[in-house]
């Protein structure tokens, strides 16, 4: 759980630093997704966020080989809780007392899961998961195609499910990945969904940052990051809560996601004059 809120906390300091440089691209000039991400890339608030990304992707990795899916994605699903936090302490942004309130709803929410969450599931899952996934990165490709041709908040809200489910191919993939050595990754269909859904989220998040209702945006990656890895993590890979304890863990998943959408707004990272 160490893992996973560091990774929280990397990843919600990085939304900060990423937003602002993703708006500052934009306000330099139009171009494609891809031209606004290379100017992007040339400024050193959008490259120490990849940093911390990196750092919060390692810290995932570590927290998925100990605990179950639903407790990690409720965790990074907090990572907007810490956004809210930087935001307030960085950029002067005034936090209502609905959004605080929901910050400690969050952590109430991640309090409970950690009392309820047993180990990581013992279950190598079936042989077509792997395959399932990487049908599933593809999609979300497909997914972000389809998104661009959209506008307003039917484009943000595509583009931010898009977003999430390559977040949640890659907490699976994780999972599927039960030898290191080159010979088995390269013949295990997980690790080419995890580095394709991977690439295909960041790209669909970076462009939901820069156009369109991020709040929109933020709350479909949400919801597309949790529910679904979840469920194949019970189903498929044997994720269980400590005995008796599974209601508890149902409890703190559900308040912890609230509290995160509650906070969607700050996918963002509002500068001061818009608090």
């Amino acid at each position: 759980m160490v893992c996973a809120l560091g990774a929280a906390v990397c990843f919600g300091t990085a939304t900060v630093l990423q937003a602002v440089a993703a708006r500052a691209a934009v306000a330099d000039g139009g171009g494609g997704d891809a031209a606004l991400l290379l100017r992007a890339l040339r400024q050193w608030r959008y490259l120490a966020g990849l940093a911390l990304d990196g750092l919060g992707f390692l810290l995932q990795i570590a927290a998925l080989r100990s605990l179950p899916i639903y407790a990690v994605g409720a965790a990074l699903a907090a990572s907007l809780a810490v956004t809210a936090v930087v935001a307030a302490r960085l950029l002067g942004v005034r936090l209502s007392g609905v959004e605080w309130a929901a910050v400690g709803v969050v952590c109430a929410g991640l309090g409970l899961l950690g009392l309820a969450s047993g180990a990581e599931g013992e279950r190598e899952g079936p042989d077509w998961l792997r395959y399932a996934m990487l049908a599933a990165a593809v999609c979300v490709l497909l997914l972000g195609a389809a998104g661009g041709r959209l506008t307003g908040r039917a484009r943000a809200l595509l583009l931010g499910l898009g977003a999430g489910f390559g977040f949640g191919v890659v907490e699976v993939a994780v999972r599927l990945i039960d030898s290191l050595h080159p010979a088995d990754l390269l013949t295990n269909p997980a690790t080419y969904a995890l580095l394709l859904g991977g690439g295909a989220a960041f790209l669909l998040l970076t462009s939901a940052l820069q156009r369109g209702s991020v709040t929109t945006a933020t709350a479909g990656i949400v919801i597309g990051e949790t529910l679904g890895p979840a469920a194949v993590g019970v189903v498929w890979l044997g994720d269980r809560t400590r005995e008796s304890l599974g209601w508890l863990a149902a409890l703190g998943f559900a308040v912890a996601v609230a509290g995160a959408l509650l906070l969607a707004r700050f996918g963002e990272a509002p500068t001061a004059e818009e608090g």
